[in-house]
């Protein structure tokens, strides 16, 4: 897609959360008719798609017969039907980014070992097909405490992940073929997002640091510009670019790293697709995310990655012990501060922890960033509508 040149392409999403209706929302703006393909009919993106198709992205017929609809197929999740994306690319149809890499992020091993053969920075590791072989491990002192669990497939958003800290933490292993990695002592947990097209051409964002929220293992905060060392920095943006140009990847991806105590830049995990941390870029950076995946993908020249101004965002979660109807408290009065962007996803039901929607705060300074932030935090509320 050397020019874009017409009102008739057709754009195929696979999974219709949040992530695919930005994706849409930019889109829309050059006249792109969207699909997308989502088993849950109240699906964010499925309200402003040009077409909802209703079927399970794990399901081979469902991906397949979408597939055949559109011009150019991408995704939101990586937890796809695989086999049906192959048949897709035989038939000669446009899979971006690629199948082939879809599968090796897809499988935490396969992908830890991805680092490993070019020698990429990431936690030492080993492979586990069971509990019983994890535990057997522990006894064989192959495993020391404390270590991570990641199980190979499925994970996502927190899930199928645990860390073991000590023996007594042995009741919370998850069931399935797993990653063991050694605990990394954290200092600082970074993103970079980067963006190749077929030509070859790359351009990584501005790094940004994340803040987790423990309880819910999610991201609680993203602040960019960063606040590591230009060293550091340099080093995670040649890494994410590495990458990118290894897999010879066509799209959007987001790396995400760890700082460790020693101020050493280790590769975390990758994913192929638009990311909760380039939220900010809707408004901070001069090209979202969103753009800068369709550019990518229809090979169509990369835009600036400049940032316009520092900004912190914060993810919008369900409060704990409100399940049901959504209702939100604070939006109004959030609203009065300078330089507060306010997004809701359109999910009608709340449960806790629930991704709700992102606030992306900007200023002129971090440090004012950061205090009209955390003003805004205390301000929104996600809860549910109780019944008389």
């Amino acid at each position: 897609m050397e020019r874009l040149v017409t009102s008739n392409l057709k754009l195929g999403i696979i999974a219709g959360g949040q992530l695919g209706k930005m994706l849409i929302q930019e889109a829309s703006k050059w006249d792109i008719i969207t699909y997308v393909l989502d088993k849950d009919e109240n699906c964010p993106a499925g309200s402003i798609a040009s077409h909802y198709i209703k079927g399970s992205q794990l399901d081979f017929d469902s991906v397949y017969q979408f597939g055949k609809l559109v011009d150019v197929l991408t995704f939101e999740i990586e937890n796809i039907n695989i086999d049906a994306l192959k048949k897709l690319k035989s038939e000669g149809h446009r899979i971006l980014p690629d199948p082939e890499i879809l599968e090796l992020i897809q499988d935490k091993a396969l992908q830890k070992s991805f680092y490993e053969k070019n020698s990429i920075p990431t936690a030492h590791f080993n492979t586990y097909e069971t509990t019983q072989a994890i535990l057997s491990g522990i006894e064989k002192g192959e495993i020391n405490f404390p270590f991570v669990q990641k199980l190979r497939k499925g994970g996502y958003d927190g899930r199928g992940v645990e860390v073991i800290n000590a023996k007594g933490d042995l009741s919370k292993l998850l069931s399935g073929a797993s990653v063991i990695e050694e605990k990394v002592q954290i200092d600082k947990e970074i993103s970079v997002i980067v963006a190749r097209n077929r030509k070859g051409e790359t351009k990584c964002y501005p790094v940004v640091e994340m803040v987790f929220d423990p309880s819910a293992n999610l991201v609680d905060k993203l602040i960019c510009p960063s606040s590591i060392t230009p060293e550091q920095s340099e080093k995670a943006l040649s890494f994410a670019t590495e990458i990118i140009e290894l897999l010879d990847m066509e799209g959007l991806l987001a790396v995400e790293f760890f700082i460790d105590s020693k101020g050493e830049v280790i590769v975390n995990e990758m994913a192929p697709r638009t990311h909760n941390s380039g939220h900010h870029t809707i408004e901070s950076i001069i090209t979202s995310q969103f753009e800068q995946h369709l550019r990518a993908i229809l090979n169509l020249p990369l835009g600036s990655t400049k940032l316009k101004l520092p900004s912190v965002m914060i993810n919008v979660l369900g409060d704990e012990g409100h399940e049901g109807p959504v209702m939100y408290e604070g939006l109004t009065e959030s609203m009065t501060i300078d330089g507060v962007k306010i997004h809701l996803y359109g999910k009608k039901i709340t449960r806790p922890y629930r991704k709700m929607g992102h606030v992306t705060v900007l200023s002129s300074s971090l440090e004012g960033a950061l205090k009209k932030a955390e003003n805004v935090r205390q301000l929104i509320r996600v809860k549910s509508w109780k019944k008389n």
